[in-house]
């Protein structure tokens, strides 16, 4: 009886949370509630929009790349670094040696 009565608590328990995600759907989300703005509040943030364009418009643009260590290279080094071909290594050794 015991078993019974303990399995049929976990399953209870395991469909608990299942059964609650189903019913999300009647309550209203953030987003509908938020949805009625009045018309002042649509105002500024219309205002507020118009303002970050503005201010995107007053950045300037960027003419060269800043390169922080530039100093500490020299003029006659080439931007990327050529690649050496690799040398042939020796096989290795295999069994047992007594040095």
């Amino acid at each position: 009886m015991k078993v019974v009565f303990a399995s049929a608590a976990t399953i209870l328990m395991l469909a608990a949370p299942a059964y609650a995600q189903s019913k999300a759907s009647t309550m209203p989300t953030m987003e509908q509630m938020m949805d009625g703005k009045t018309p002042d509040q649509i105002e500024k943030e219309q205002a507020a929009e118009k303002a970050y364009k503005e201010s995107l418009k007053k950045i300037p643009d960027a003419k060269t790349s800043y390169d922080p260590w530039g100093s500490a290279r020299s003029g006659d080094a080439p931007k990327t670094a050529a690649k050496a071909p690799a040398a042939k290594r020796p096989p290795a050794k295999t069994g047992n040696s007594a040095n």
